[in-house]
C-alpha cells in the first residue's frame, strides 16, 4: 500500500476521487502556478513595473510551456519549495534572457504557491456544491417519500419513542443545507489573491504594489485581501473546518445505517453490499462504513490544520509544510464521501416489517412517555412517572402489554387508540416534509 491509499491502484476506487485528486497532481500545480507567473506579469507591466512586451512575452509562454514536474524535485528538496526551480526552469525554457529576467518580479514563493492553490480550490469547492446539492435532493425525495413510516427512535441504542423514517432522514440532510450557507460565505475569505512579496510589505513593487496585486486578484477572478496573508491562515482553518462538518454530517448518516442494516434489526435495505471471502450469505454495508471512516480521517486532517493555522513571523515554512500534507487528502475524501452518500441515498428501501417490529415488543413499552403525558393531565406528573414505571415493571414480568394494564388500572380512556406508533409520531412527519420543501428551496 502507498503512504496515502487514495494514490493506491488497489484502493483507488473505495477511498480515492479522481476528478479533485487531478487538482492535486504534480502537473495541475505546476500549471496553476504558471498561470499566476503570467497574469502577474501582465498585472505589472500595466502599472509599469515591467515591458509590456515582456509580460506578453511570459504571459504566453505561461500557458504553452511544459515543465517536468521531476526535473524540480532536487531543487525543491532543498528550498523546501519548488517555486525558484520552477521560476528557473521557466526562465530557461523561455529562451529569452531578455524577458525571462522578469518573470517573478518583486513575488515570493509563497505568493505564487498560495494563489495557485486558491485557483485550485475555488473548482475544488465547485465539484463539492454540485454533490452536495445532489446529495441533498436524493435525501429530499428519500424524506418526503417516508414522512410518515413509523420507526422506533432509538437513544443510547434503546428504543425510546417512535419516530418516521422520513425525519431520520431529514436529521441526516438538514445539516447539508447549512453547510451550503457556511460554503458561501467561506468563498470570499478563502478564494484570494496572495502577494506580499518577501515579508508581506511588496517594498520591490514600490508604490504601485497594492494596484498590481488588485490587478492580479481582478484578472485571476480571486478576491483581493487588501494586505498579505502568508502567515494569517484563517481561510485554510476555516474550510478544513468546513469539510470537517460536511464529512462528519455524511459520517453520521454511515453510522445509522451500519446499525440500520445490523442483522436482527434489518430496517432498511441497500442498494449494493460488500462480499465476504468465505461467507456467501454476506452483503457487508461496506460504503456506510467508508462514509465513518472517512469522517474519523476528517476530524484527523482537522486537527492537524487547525493547528497549522498557527504560523510564525511573517511567513512560517513549519506549519505550511503540515497544509501540504493535509489538505489535498481532506479535499479528497470529502468529494469521495459525498459520492458515496448520494448513491447511498438514491438506493435506500426501508424494510416496513422490521421497523413496524422494532415498535411492538409485544408489551408496548416505546409508549411509556406517552402514557406518562397523558396521565400527567389528571394528576401530577411525578406520580404518573412513577405509577407508569411500576406499570412498565408489571408488563415485563407479567407479559401483559402495556396498555391492557392501563385499562385496567385506569379505565375510561381508549388506550388502545392512543398508545399506538401514528398517534405518537409528534412533528415527525411535518419535520420531513419541511426538510424536503427546504432542500428544494
Amino acid at each position: 500500500m502507498p503512504a496515502t491509499p487514495l494514490d493506491s491502484a488497489i484502493y483507488r476506487d473505495l477511498l480515492g476521487d479522481g476528478e479533485i485528486a487531478g487538482l492535486f497532481t504534480d502537473n495541475a500545480e505546476l500549471r496553476a502556478m504558471l498561470l499566476v507567473e503570467g497574469a502577474l506579469a501582465e498585472a505589472q507591466a500595466a502599472q509599469g513595473l515591467i515591458p509590456a512586451e515582456s509580460a506578453e512575452v511570459i504571459a504566453r509562454a505561461a500557458r504553452e510551456v511544459q515543465l517536468d514536474p521531476a526535473a524540480l524535485a532536487a531543487a525543491t528538496g532543498r528550498n523546501a519549495v519548488p517555486v525558484p526551480a520552477l521560476v528557473a526552469a521557466f526562465r530557461d525554457a523561455l529562451a529569452a534572457p531578455e524577458h525571462a529576467q522578469y518573470i517573478h518580479w518583486g513575488a515570493t514563493s509563497q505568493d505564487i504557491m498560495d494563489t495557485g492553490l486558491a485557483l485550485r480550490l475555488r473548482r475544488v469547492l465547485e465539484i463539492l456544491e454540485g454533490r452536495r446539492a445532489a446529495t441533498l435532493a436524493a435525501l429530499a425525495g428519500l424524506a418526503e417519500r417516508h414522512a410518515e413510516l413509523p420507526m422506533a427512535a432509538r437513544t443510547y441504542g434503546q428504543a425510546a419513542t417512535p419516530t418516521s423514517f422520513g425525519a431520520v432522514v431529514a436529521g441526516w440532510g438538514r445539516p447539508l443545507i447549512a453547510l451550503r450557507e457556511r460554503g458561501d460565505a467561506l468563498r470570499p475569505r478563502l478564494l484570494q489573491v496572495s502577494l506580499g512579496g518577501a515579508a508581506g510589505t511588496l517594498a520591490a513593487m514600490g508604490p504601485e504594489g497594492p494596484a498590481v496585486r488588485g490587478a492580479l486578484a481582478a484578472t485571476l477572478g480571486l478576491a483581493d485581501p487588501g494586505a498579505s496573508w502568508h502567515s494569517e491562515r484563517a481561510g485554510i482553518a476555516e474550510l478544513s473546518g468546513w469539510l470537517t462538518a460536511l464529512l462528519t454530517t455524511l459520517g453520521r448518516m454511515g453510522e445509522d445505517l451500519v446499525l440500520m442494516t445490523q442483522s436482527g434489526i434489518g430496517e432498511v435495505r441497500l442498494a449494493e453490499g460488500g462480499g465476504s471471502s468465505t461467507m456467501p450469505q454476506k452483503a457487508n454495508p461496506v460504503e456506510p462504513s467508508l462514509l465513518v471512516a472517512l469522517a474519523r480521517q476528517a476530524v484527523g486532517l482537522d486537527a492537524n490544520l487547525q493547528g497549522a493555522a498557527l504560523h510564525r513571523q511573517q511567513r512560517d515554512a513549519t506549519a505550511w509544510i503540515v497544509e501540504w500534507l493535509s489538505l489535498p487528502q481532506l479535499c479528497q475524501i470529502a468529494g469521495r464521501a459525498l459520492t458515496v452518500a448520494e448513491g447511498l441515498a438514491g438506493g435506500i428501501t426501508p424494510q416496513t416489517e422490521r421497523m413496524i417490529a422494532g415498535l411492538d415488543d409485544g408489551l408496548g413499552l416505546i409508549h411509556a412517555e406517552a402514557l406518562t403525558f397523558a396521565l400527567a393531565r389528571e394528576m401530577p406528573r411525578p406520580e404518573a412517572q412513577a405509577a407508569v414505571t411500576a406499570l412498565c415493571r408489571e408488563a415485563q414480568e407479567t407479559g401483559t402489554p402495556l396498555a391492557k394494564l392501563a385499562a385496567a388500572r385506569w379505565p375510561g380512556h381508549d388506550w388502545e387508540a392512543l398508545l399506538t406508533p401514528r398517534a405518537r409520531l409528534g412533528t415527525a412527519a411535518q419535520d420531513a416534509r419541511g426538510f424536503a420543501s427546504a432542500a428544494r428551496a
